[in-house]
């Protein structure tokens, strides 16, 4: 094939030099083919349901026992129970508002001109430096509120009676489980590197792309994705599926993990898929340990894995410790 010529008026033919395109592996050729692509997810999820169900059977049973005995005692006092009512519609509000003024883009087009104004009598704050990491530190600010502290509270006042520690805050019932969270690993890792194999990886993670920077960068960035992810173990495995488990029984995990599922839209197609996964076994975990800590655990090591397996797949881990300039 010929190579391809540019020829402004008046001036020779510039050839413009052809980069072959880079060799894909086996398994990334065949991922790449849209209807494999598509509807491989699909006997995936298959598989891992009777796996599943056999490992977390006890604990699903003895959440709907439960229920059943918490819902007949409600019918015979004639009282009416308003929690997954209430529930969902604070579900519904606090993600609308996340999805609008919980973002990085809320940050690029409201926060960040009043913050160069403030850099202007403040140069300590290096906006321009740390611009990127600001808009992220917003993204982790606004998690943290959204998913703790307007629902926590809220909750208490409407349903005085609970306990926000019984909503997996406690740490008995963690550490006889320890092994939960190694095997969980052991499943979860192999699927990392299955993920890592797609193209859109490498450029997807770490979201903060200053990370390679600096290891200040990395650390910093890590430390606010670290938050993030305690308020939102904190807000679907600990007080979502805390709010509906004496109504609903085992049907609050999995009423937990759609949400869960939909915040991952937009992430790469697999990942979207493996959080349905994620969140049903991270839910049982979650209620068989009575604590969020496990799956707290395991969701900062893969986290951490994710990008730094990305980093160093393009050769970008950071050299330096501290970033000047």
């Amino acid at each position: 094939m010929p190579t391809p010529t540019l020829a402004p008026p008046g001036r020779l033919p510039l050839e413009l030099p052809v980069r072959p395109l880079p060799e894909l592996s086996w398994l990334e050729s065949h991922l790449s083919y849209a209807p494999i692509k598509a509807l491989l997810p699909l006997p995936i999820l298959a598989a891992v349901a009777y796996p599943l169900w056999w490992f977390f059977r006890d604990t699903w049973r003895e959440l709907d026992m439960e229920a059943a005995r918490y819902r007949a005692e409600r019918a015979a006092r004639g009282e009416v129970d308003y929690r997954p009512a209430a529930c969902f519609v604070i579900v519904a509000a606090v993600l609308t508002m996340q999805e609008y003024f919980g973002s990085r883009s809320f940050y690029d087009e409201v926060l960040r001109e009043s913050l160069l104004r403030l850099a202007e009598t403040h140069p300590t704050l290096k906006v321009q430096k740390y611009d990127e990491l600001f808009g992220y530190a917003w993204w982790s600010c606004a998690r943290f509120i959204g998913y703790v502290l307007i629902p926590l509270p809220l909750w208490k006042i409407l349903f005085p009676r609970d306990s926000l520690l019984d909503m997996g805050l406690r740490l008995r019932g963690f550490f006889e489980h320890i092994w939960v969270y190694a095997l969980c690993l052991a499943i979860v890792l192999p699927l990392m590197l299955l993920v890592s194999t797609q193209p859109d990886f490498g450029s997807y993670y770490p979201f903060y792309k200053g990370a390679s920077r600096s290891w200040v960068d990395f650390l910093s960035w890590e430390a606010m994705y670290w938050l993030q992810f305690f308020s939102l173990e904190l807000f679907f495995r600990g007080w979502m599926v805390g709010a509906l488990r004496r109504t609903l029984g085992s049907a609050a995990i999995f009423a937990m993990a759609l949400p869960y599922c939909m915040i991952h839209y937009g992430k790469p197609y697999f990942e979207a898929h493996g959080a349905v996964v994620a969140g049903v076994v991270l839910g049982s975990l979650a209620m068989r340990t009575r604590s969020i800590y496990a799956g707290f655990l395991v969701h900062i090591t893969v986290a951490v894995g994710m990008d730094l397996l990305s980093l160093y797949k393009r050769a970008a881990l950071p050299v330096a410790f501290w970033s000047p300039g």
